[in-house]
């Protein structure tokens, strides 16, 4: 393949650019485009060259491709000779000189207002496409798809005798693993390429698919802007596997527009950074914070964080502004910006603003440290950090209410989980039971559960021919009616039509996808990654086989595995045999990381569809779609659903929730989260109250089953005697003895001292008079010089005061009388205010 594209003669950009030889540009996406355009275009001649050849001469050449009846053959005859007679009244040497004079690439009409009554035996467009076909004629795009053929890469590659590289590029493309419709509309596109740009196959580069993408945008209706966005995609895939395209190329034509990984700098420069010194001293931190093993995606916000919502914001506020030394004004108007977001509901506290500020505080104190050790490079940005300790006193109190907010959120989302459930099997059920009597019923008309259905058939007027008649518009839905045979049914007392293999295949995967999240509790990242080779089994020692579904590490480096439970293996199962019914094996695609931006390596994933033109994994973003869209039809049928949204991470919390509240040690439930710390593990659990008293109750029957089955004896009258004196004689002078059942006392009854007493509050004055005796104790114990006794009567005392202090501070306080208040006359001053 040559790795030099060339431009359409139709499409070049007007004005300086379009000299021979200069190069022109063009953006789509995140990709610029960049293609040099040949000054003379030679057009390939796979015919010979027929661009002043008589009309006898077309018609022979058109004739000796694509054989077909007589009759058809004398239709593909007149339909070129009116064409060329309607060229013949404009000047020009060469058929393409004669089309340019025609005036019909300006002109606002379509070609196929020539055609004459639907009964003719030719078409004008049928003529158009022939030529085109031919290699006589180069249109613009905006006209040959006004003006060809429905089927005009039929009769476009059948023309090109000897490009073998196209040969085996559509055989190729008609053996992809995608629908039928995608690959109609792949050769078409492919053989616009070819005409509008005037190359032989072997000539396709990545710079011309891209520019056909664009090219196709630009003449696109609004309702087939989105479709469109990745024409081609098809065609690169198969150039790319094999080798075709110049080394570097990106794997897919996705990675090709929205761009792959940037280097910080790029990120950096993304935000517009007015001071260099800055920059650069950004590129160089986050650079060096990189180097530590940091993700792609950490990266990113790591350089979000600082460039976007700490220095550009200072910029805004203080222009002048050139190094890290902020003065209160301007860090209180930072803080002042930062604290909310603007949403379309107006401005809302930011809930991230306390690791804003601690990502924040950590490039000035990282600085700070690196300039000890560099002190040529960090020390000249050595600055005293702006935030203070204290301005992060909150992020405990703020973690707290976010898990606050979390569990409730899990509370409120666990009793409708199970009518989720129910609603997203009866949905996937009653669409494979349509589906099913759809294909396999005789008639237009078909019942299935009590309910009537027809099927709607496309209008016989749709059908096409190579040679002309009637036709569809290229890209109608009626023309995706009869080629694809999309099947559409309706209810035969009215009601919405329904395209019931999209809806089966919708309400399939929304079903595997909540079954899969609910029953193991991944990540949506670890659902998407799951693949054929996820599947193992293990047998034990007694000749059991258990399934286990191997989970590929998203958010950690860790790789675990999942004992799957019936219900999940059969999900898996279903999910594995769709996806080989049609072609005996998983396909091996390529994953687009959105968060690492980059491509996995090809594998087997099981959550692969059809994705326009290709076959690829589905995003996150189609994941929270679907669980979000059955949820607003679960609204529908059950108030209580309303405004009530689920999403992929809430059936992780759920599960853990699950998990942990039925028993399951944490350090297990931990396990199968994939969590590195039980900590992470308990801020997913969301603890109910009656759990609470329920699992206490079961610890205390746990315990009591191990304990020996003699302690459970009956006990006897003297036993029984014995447990009642012990309790009796725990009652002393000053309160209760708290001692344990079976235990002396351990003081010798110094009660005093003991630190088992209970004191009762009414006995204080009793502990007032024995502190007064011990006072005369210590008096007689000093006269007479008993130092032993002294020590002794001391530490009584201390011990007396501090049981008596507690008791005073612990007794009951009664009802505080207040004063009725008194208002003050208007007209009385005021005394001296206080601050």
């Amino acid at each position: 393949m040559s790795t030099t594209g060339v431009w359409s003669r139709r499409e070049a950009p007007q004005g300086d650019d379009t000299r021979p030889g200069s190069p022109s540009k063009k953006s789509w996406g995140s990709a610029e485009i960049v293609e040099p355009r040949a000054p003379q275009p030679r057009l390939p001649q796979p015919l010979g060259d027929l661009r002043s050849a008589s009309v006898e001469a077309l018609v022979s050449a058109a004739c000796s491709v694509l054989p077909r009846s007589a009759t058809q053959l004398d239709k593909r005859a007149r339909s070129i000779r009116r064409f060329t007679e309607h060229l013949s009244t404009f000047p020009g040497d060469t058929w393409q000189q004669r089309w340019d004079a025609s005036g019909w690439e300006t002109s606002t009409s379509a070609l196929a207002s020539l055609n004459p009554a639907p009964a003719a035996s030719w078409t004008m467009t049928s003529g158009f496409s022939w030529l085109v076909a031919l290699r006589v004629l180069v249109p613009s795009l905006r006209v040959l798809r006004t003006g060809a053929i429905s089927d005009f890469f039929k009769i476009f590659i059948g023309s090109q005798r000897g490009d073998d590289d196209l040969a085996a590029l559509t055989a190729a493309i008609e053996a992809a693993p995608v629908s039928a419709k995608s690959r109609h509309q792949t050769l078409t596109d492919l053989s616009y390429m070819l005409a509008i740009q005037a190359i032989p196959a072997s000539d396709i580069t990545p710079g011309g698919l891209m520019h056909l993408g664009l090219a196709l945008r630009e003449v696109s209706t609004a309702r087939d802007k989105n479709t469109r966005k990745l024409a081609g995609a098809l065609v690169w895939q198969v150039l790319f596997d094999a080798g075709k395209f110049p080394e570097g190329t990106p794997v897919t034509m996705r990675i090709a527009t929205v761009g792959g990984r940037k280097s910080v700098a790029e990120m950096v420069d993304s935000y517009g950074v007015s001071n260099a010194g800055v920059r650069q001293l950004l590129i160089d931190y986050i650079t060096h914070r990189g180097a530590l093993g940091m993700d792609y995606s950490t990266l990113s916000r790591l350089v979000r964080a600082l460039t976007r919502n700490f220095w550009c914001v200072i910029e805004r506020m203080n222009p002048d502004q050139s190094n890290l030394d902020l003065d209160e004004t301007t860090y209180e108007a930072w803080r002042s910006e930062i604290d909310t977001v603007q949403t379309p509901e107006g401005l809302r506290p930011r809930q991230s603003v306390w690791d804003l500020l601690i990502t924040v505080r950590a490039l000035y104190l990282d600085i700070q440290s690196w300039a000890i050790e560099d002190p040529a490079r960090w020390g000249p940005w050595v600055a005293r950090c702006p935030i203070p300790p204290i301005a992060s006193r909150g992020y405990s109190a703020g973690r707290r209410r976010q898990a606050e907010r979390i569990a409730d959120r899990t509370r409120t989302r666990q009793p409708m989980l199970e009518i989720l459930v129910e609603h997203v099997v009866a949905v996937r059920d009653q669409m494979s039971a349509l589906l099913a009597a759809a294909e396999s019923s005789a008639g237009a008309e078909f019942e299935v559960n009590g309910v009537r259905y027809l099927r709607v058939a496309p209008p016989p007027s749709a059908a096409k021919n190579p040679d002309g008649g009637p036709r569809a518009r290229p890209g109608s839905a009626l023309e995706r009616e009869t080629e694809t045979g999309v099947l559409r049914i309706q209810p035969a007392d009215g009601g919405p039509t329904i395209e019931i293999q999209g809806e089966e295949a919708r309400t399939f995967w929304t079903w595997a996808i909540v079954e899969v999240l609910r029953l193991t509790g991944m990540r949506h990242e670890e659902l998407l990654e799951l693949s054929h080779l996820s599947v193992r089994q293990y047998r034990r020692s007694n000749g059991e086989v258990v399934a286990l579904l191997v989970v590929s590490p998203s958010k950690t480096d860790r790789e675990r595995v999942i004992p799957m439970s019936p219900e999940l293996l059969h999900v898996i199962a279903q999910v594995i045999r769709r996806q080989t019914d049609k072609l005996g094996a998983i396909p091996l695609v390529h994953r687009w990381d959105p968060h690492e931006r980059q491509h996995t390596e090809a594998m087997p994933f099981l959550f692969q569809r059809n994705r326009g033109h290709t076959t690829g994994v589905m995003s996150p973003t189609t994941v929270a779609r679907m669980i979000r869209r059955m949820c607003q039809e679960v609204a529908e049928r059950y108030p209580q659903f309303q405004g009530l949204t689920f999403t992929p991470h809430d059936f992780r919390r759920l599960f853990a929730t699950d998990l942990v509240n039925n028993g399951l040690p944490i350090h297990i439930g931990a396990a199968l989260l994939g969590h590195a710390s039980l900590q992470t593990t308990r801020g997913y659990v969301a603890v109910f109250d009656e759990d609470v008293v329920r699992h206490y109750q079961l610890h205390l029957t746990r315990r009591r089953q191990l304990r020996p089955k003699e302690e459970y004896r009956r006990t006897s009258a003297q036993e029984w005697h014995e447990f009642e004196e012990h309790f009796d004689k725990r009652k002393v002078e000053l309160g209760g003895c708290g001692r344990p059942y079976g235990t002396p006392c351990a003081h010798e009854h110094a009660c005093v001292r003991c630190p088992m007493l209970h004191v009762e509050p009414q006995m204080v004055p009793r502990m007032d008079e024995i502190e007064a005796d011990l006072l005369a104790r210590q008096e007689r114990a000093v006269a007479e010089g008993w130092h032993g006794e002294i020590e002794g009567i001391e530490v009584t005392l201390d011990h007396l005061r501090s049981k008596r202090e507690r008791v005073t501070r612990l007794r009951p306080v009664g009802p505080v009388a207040l004063p009725s208040p008194v208002l003050r006359p208007t007209d009385e001053p005021r005394g001296p205010q206080t601050r």
